[in-house]
């Protein structure tokens, strides 16, 4: 399925605080729900689930602090968050719940007082699998890494986490005090800055793997050197976590406080994890162990679905009948009573991610009218119906169509059928570009008045551009043929180039301006899933100015502007004057949102796909 990835509306902090805690509440649900035990089997505990990648997709980097190159919904929610749990979790066992889930958190809820720039965290008092606890001094030691690395931390964002907080101490043996700098959204701030901590155990404080727990002193370092001390442990880490060969081995992976360790690990993506029976959250594990399964296509996943060999797999759209009806599956299952079927929608926003710095195509992108002939060469509903077979929907702006019913999506994302203000019209994209002074030459537009072509484009240049993106995916590599083929029409060259989704995100840090690091033109990965950095879909990840994930580098005062809003607001008509203002501007193309159909072996229980993509296979449960 595709990567990272309206009815609703309250508005007020106390209507849209109420949605969240209500949600929130669910996270204490015993059975999770999901494929539930319908079978009649008796559930039994024991067994290997298996578990199947996306195509082209390992698990790559272990350590919870990286940069962009390393981010993925794979990484954390489906690998280190199963052995290490971010401060607050996020997501139940259920398909579409994407609020804060505190029972399967390590910190209780923060609570926030002097008018809301101070803000407390209690930690539950749980423990590593070495013995050590999980405290105030492991929030701490993350905490001074971001203020040491901030360049090199994924969720970093201009003025925010850690330039808001003015001071943080640890008040207690398990609580820490956070002093704002202003008073923010208790529901941003917690959903989108304290969400992106995660709990380090004294054992990695360390510079070299025979050094004593606490030996590196990050955990007690300051500014006065600098933070030269977390700098060394960081070095330290992040070399370590380049090792991928020793990660089932070594001694600093092995220590985790949730509930699964690694027991084998290879770097072509066979990765097996066992329970934690040091675990102090529940619940506790049911099977023995889970394997990760990678594919380098979705055609030999799906064979090994229907050889057996998989217990948790997807079914490619191709392989599907065309959906009919309001149900999101299929008429019939493919794969018989051997495998039941669900929906996998995600959080999020699928895209093509133009370079407004790459020096060849930057100034053409940076143009508004460039972007919408962009959006408006793209078939999105066409491109649903003949390739994915009904499985997907229009993504129209930076708020998640996705799953059905979040109350996110403006107006303005709904019309034209969800396609949003720019729907598919080549006769419109060619008007475009012809009023702006470009006239068609041997097939392609080409700059004849630079006037009106705009600043930085000159006579003669010509509308090509090339898109990188995510191989492995047969449906994915139809929809961007697609794209080319429509975007000709309208004198649009498209060169298509396909990588690997690591090679692609492993170039997707942001670069200076024409500068010769900016080589890729557009960035076609996949997508964005509201699952860090922000929990609330705010813009300030992917949107801000200098935003550590901006990987387009995406300027915008306005934008900027409408983005701090949603930190001080829990308005929703605040959000939806930023997400209003992201779909006329256009900083993606927006592309067709399929959403995954999943199948699960019947003998297999509790298993979900919750649209955060979070993974919580101590839920699940074979039946005999």
């Amino acid at each position: 399925m595709n990567l990272r990835k309206n009815k609703l509306r309250l508005a007020g902090v106390a209507a849209v605080a109420a949605l969240a805690l209500a949600a929130a509440g669910c996270g204490s649900s015993g059975s999770g729900g999901g494929n539930n035990n319908s079978s009649g089997g008796k559930l039994v505990n024991g067994g290997t689930a298996t578990f199947a990648l996306s195509p082209g997709v390992t698990l790559s980097w272990i350590f919870p602090f990286y940069a962009i190159t390393n981010s993925s919904v794979y990484n954390s929610e489906q690998f280190q968050w199963l052995m290490y749990r971010p401060l607050y979790m996020f997501g139940n066992n259920t398909n579409n719940d994407v609020a804060i889930n505190y029972p399967l958190s390590p910190a209780s809820q923060p609570a926030y007082t002097n008018g809301g720039k101070t803000v407390t965290v209690t930690m539950k008092g749980w423990k590593w699998s070495n013995g050590e606890s999980v405290d105030a001094k492991s929030l701490i030691f993350y905490m001074n890494m971001v203020e040491a690395e901030t360049a090199n931390w994924y969720a970093a964002s201009p003025g925010l986490l850690p330039a808001n907080v003015k001071s943080y101490k640890a008040t207690g043996p398990n609580t820490v005090q956070f002093n704002l700098n202003k008073a923010y959204s208790s529901i941003w701030f917690t959903y989108n800055q304290l969400a992106e901590l995660t709990p380090m155990p004294k054992s990695w404080d360390v510079t070299s793997l025979t050094g004593a727990p606490g030996s590196g002193g990050c955990i007690n370092d300051s500014k006065a050197d600098k933070w030269a001390k977390c700098k060394a442990v960081w070095a330290f880490l992040t070399a370590q976590s380049k090792v991928s060969s020793t990660y089932a081995s070594s001694k600093l992976w092995s220590v985790v406080d949730g509930p699964w360790k690694l027991s084998s690990y290879n770097s072509n993506g066979n990765v097996a994890m066992v329970p934690n029976k040091s675990y102090s959250g529940s619940p506790k594990p049911h099977v023995s162990e889970v394997k990760f399964v990678p594919y380098t296509d979705d055609s030999t996943e799906y064979t090994a679905l229907k050889t057996g060999q998989i217990d948790v797999g997807y079914v490619p759209p191709a392989d599907l009948a065309p959906r009919t009806g309001s149900s999101p599956l299929p008429p019939s299952n493919p794969l018989g009573s051997s495998y039941n079927l669900q929906p996998f929608y995600s959080f999020g926003i699928y895209y093509a991610q133009p370079n407004f710095n790459n020096p060849t195509v930057g100034y053409m992108v940076r143009q508004l009218y460039m972007r919408q002939a962009l959006q408006e060469v793209f078939d999105q509903p066409g491109i649903d119906k003949a390739i994915f077979r009904g499985y997907a929907v229009p993504d129209s702006g930076p708020a998640p169509n996705t799953p059905p019913g979040n109350q996110w999506t403006p107006t303005i994302q709904n019309t034209n059928g969800g396609q949003g203000p720019y729907p598919f019209s080549v006769s419109k994209a060619k008007a475009l570009l012809t009023s702006h002074g470009w006239a068609e030459q041997g097939g392609v537009m080409t700059c004849q008045n630079p006037s009106l072509c705009g600043t930085g484009i000159k006579k003669g240049q010509q509308a090509k551009f090339t898109y990188v993106y995510s191989t492995g995916q047969a449906a994915v590599t139809a929809q961007w043929q697609t794209y080319k083929s429509d975007a000709s029409k309208a004198g649009i060259d498209i060169n298509l180039v396909g990588q690997t989704f690591n090679s692609i995100i492993g170039e997707s840090a942001p670069c200076a301006p024409m500068g010769p690091k900016c080589s890729v033109q557009v960035f076609a990965f996949g997508g964005w899933n509201f699952n860090g950095p922000g929990f609330e879909p705010t813009g300030e990840p992917l949107f801000a100015t200098g935003a550590g994930s901006n990987s387009g580098n995406y300027s915008n005062p306005k934008m900027d502007s409408l983005i701090n809003a949603t930190h001080t607001s829990s308005s929703l008509s605040t959000f939806d004057q930023y997400a209003t203002y992201g779909a006329q501007q256009l900083p993606f193309v927006w592309a067709p949102n399929a959403y995954g159909i999943q199948a699960v072996s019947s003998k297999l229980h509790n298993v979900t796909f919750n649209a955060l993509y979070t993974l919580l296979p101590e839920y699940w449960q074979f039946s005999k």
